[in-house]
């Protein structure tokens, strides 16, 4: 088997947190600035403190990604055991992390493959590529193989949220202001979906039950799913959350459906107040893995 490592930043989340402890993952933190403190993502805050500031601060908080410099030390470090290594960054369109990683690799020299990949995702949809990632490097016996896999699995990973707050889709300009001042007075709230790598208002609606019945239908439009995640703004299990999966225990039967806090990161696009899914469809051609 190939000897592969896998990057990626701090803004990701896990559907199964355990795998970065079962698989060489290193996972450099993105800086987030709240109030003008800087902080290390998931080393000096983590996603409950960070949602309660940024909260509080009532606007969106700067995100600065790994730098070039970051990545390029870590790869070379990589490069002097690893076959490949293959670095995960949330969607191009939105990040400057996935053009830091790519000037990067062009600094290492020597056998080491670096694959960078644009998720054109954020968040849940980074972490299923590394799952993809973990298990294709068991399965296969060349890196160019596993990079494939990875590569392949990008169009296949697909990501919905419902806002409660608007401020921020406005701040960040996904939404008119005008719709958005809208949408608050009528008590709307809108569904946004990761397209190509952005984010895109779809649809809107009104009550929390409309909010459980969309995300339910939109799993439901997939016949098999190979990973799924709901992301939710708090650690601890919400009503929305588990009332989805009892409904989805009978739309899925035998599948899991594991909840987590989306990240702080995630938090300056959309927001501290939002529910979504995020699901990897399973390819028609895709071996079952018991990883």
């Amino acid at each position: 088997m190939p000897k592969i490592h896998i990057v990626t930043d701090s803004g990701a989340r896990f559907s199964n947190p355990r795998l970065v402890r079962h698989f060489p993952v290193t996972i450099l933190p993105n800086v987030i600035e709240i109030s003008g403190i800087r902080y290390l993502e998931g080393i000096d805050i983590d996603s409950e403190q960070a949602f309660q500031l940024i909260s509080a601060q009532g606007r969106p908080p700067i995100v600065e990604p790994p730098s070039e410099n970051d990545y390029a030390e870590l790869y070379a470090r990589l490069s002097h055991f690893c076959d490949a290594v293959i670095s995960v960054h949330p969607s191009r369109e939105l990040s400057v992390s996935w053009r830091n990683g790519r000037l990067a690799a062009q600094q290492v020299s020597g056998s080491c493959e670096i694959a960078v990949v644009d998720s054109q995702s954020l968040c849940a949809g980074q972490g299923m590529l590394i799952r993809v990632a973990a298990r294709a490097a068991n399965e296969y016996d060349r890196a160019e193989e596993v990079i494939q896999a990875v590569r392949q699995a990008v169009n296949r990973i697909y990501s919905v949220y419902c806002v409660d707050n608007v401020n921020f889709l406005s701040a960040n300009g996904f939404m008119k202001a005008s719709h958005a001042v809208l949408s608050t007075h009528l008590g709307i709230k809108p569904f946004v979906s990761l397209e190509d790598g952005n984010i895109i208002v779809i649809e809107k609606v009104r009550t929390r039950s409309e909010v459980i019945d969309r995300l339910v239908e939109f799993l439901v439009e997939f016949t098999e799913l190979e990973d799924a995640v709901v992301l939710q703004d708090q650690k601890h299990i919400t009503e929305e959350t588990r009332v989805m999966q009892d409904r989805l225990a009978l739309e899925f039967p035998g599948q899991h459906f594991p909840f987590t806090m989306y990240s702080a990161t995630m938090a300056s696009y959309l927001g501290t107040e939002a529910t979504g899914v995020a699901v990897l469809e399973k390819a028609v051609d895709e071996f079952d893995y018991d990883f």
